[in-house]
């Protein structure tokens, strides 16, 4: 790739830009010169012709310089901008100098000297606001870049706040869950194919709850516990008798305003390490109701509880608790974290949701640290 294909697009069009309108500015003065100071002289608008020439190449190293000084510090930029100005202004004083006096044979050092004095009048500004136009407009371009780039980034964080959302909840829904409810479905179709369509059915809204939860924002907990039971349904199929599941929720309690999947880690830790291994079985307890400062929650797993192969003391290393634990206290404050308490004969996990007026969803350091680990 050559260097004037790397140059960005707005650039080029800006250096047309400003080439067009010195072009339309050169013309006419040219013309003028040519017509009223110059009669007839083919010099003056040569003379133009071969300025408007010099001054788009400027121009051009103008852009160049100004983007490799804006690297530095502001006092530096500032300085090397003075510095550019009057570079500018010799160089295209001598070439005007060399157009309009020298090739008229007005070579001598008073002469120069004459043209000097009158070019720092008033027509001095020709040149410094040739250079200081072409430092503007790439400045400007350079803020319009920045406050885009901003706006991309703004946008790329929240779309990777909603995929680290979604792949929380992808994550959280366990492997071995989706390998033996697609055992026990391959089990059912051969005894009950109306059964194995049921199984199925619930599967598919387990999973589309699951994709369907990534927007960071609050779900009604009336959908939360209608995935809990299909997720419980799907894991009777496997444990039959063995496992019961009792709801007890407070009447007005079901229009609050819970995470998503923020119960499924919770009974998926029942059934796998208090329930699962126990050979009678058990019951989870679900219990939601009013408290003074919000709303309690409780899960009871009535199983091997300190018995089970890995104790649930609060000390877990399960991604799911972690998970949830995590996401509760980001949204809702510390006051919000899961307290588990594990017995002889099964064990309990507790939190209590506070009422809150206003939720938004952010990317917090909470959410980006269970993604990293």
């Amino acid at each position: 790739m050559s260097l004037f294909e790397k140059i960005p697009k707005v650039y080029k069009t800006a250096y047309m830009l400003i080439c067009l309108w010195y072009a339309a500015n050169y013309t006419l003065s040219s013309i003028i010169e040519w017509q009223v100071f110059r009669p007839y002289n083919t010099d003056a608008l040569w003379n133009g012709l071969y300025m408007f020439e010099a001054l788009c190449i400027f121009i051009g190293l103008t852009f160049f310089y100004a983007y490799w000084i804006v690297r530095y510090k502001l006092v530096f930029q500032i300085t090397g901008h003075i510095i550019g100005l009057s570079v500018y202004f010799m160089a295209m004083s001598y070439l005007s100098y060399y157009f309009d006096y020298f090739l008229d044979g007005l070579v001598f050092f008073d002469d120069w000297k004459e043209y000097m004095l009158n070019l720092l009048s008033w027509d001095a500004m020709r040149f410094y606001d040739q250079y200081i136009i072409t430092v503007a407009i790439f400045y400007v371009i350079r803020y319009f870049e920045y406050t885009q780039r901003k706006e991309q980034e703004k946008s790329q964080l929240a779309l990777k706040n909603k995929e680290m959302q979604l792949a929380l909840l992808k994550s959280q829904i366990n492997p071995h869950f989706l390998f033996n409810t697609l055992n026990s479905i391959s089990m059912l179709i051969s005894s009950s194919k109306e059964k194995a369509r049921k199984v199925i059915t619930q599967l598919s809204d387990v999973f589309r709850y699951a994709l369907d939860s990534h927007s960071g924002e609050l779900v009604k907990l009336v959908h939360e516990l209608e995935f809990i039971e299909n997720y419980i349904k799907i894991q009777q199929v496997r444990f039959g008798t063995r496992l019961k599941y009792v709801v007890e929720v407070e009447p007005g309690c079901t229009s609050l305003e819970v995470p998503p999947m923020i119960l499924q880690p919770l009974v998926e830790n029942s059934v796998k390490y208090g329930i699962g291994p126990k050979d009678d079985g058990g019951t989870i307890n679900l219990i939601i109701k009013r408290v003074e400062d919000g709303f309690y929650f409780e899960v009871t797993a009535a199983g091997l509880g300190k018995n089970a192969s890995k104790v649930l003391d609060g000390k877990s290393t399960g991604v799911g608790l972690k998970n949830s634990n995590r996401r509760l206290m980001s949204i809702f404050g510390r006051r919000a974290g899961l307290k588990i308490e594990a017995r002889e004969d099964g064990y309990t996990v507790k939190f209590v949701i506070p009422v809150i007026k206003n939720y938004e969803p952010a990317v917090t350091k909470e959410v980006a640290e269970l993604i990293e680990h």
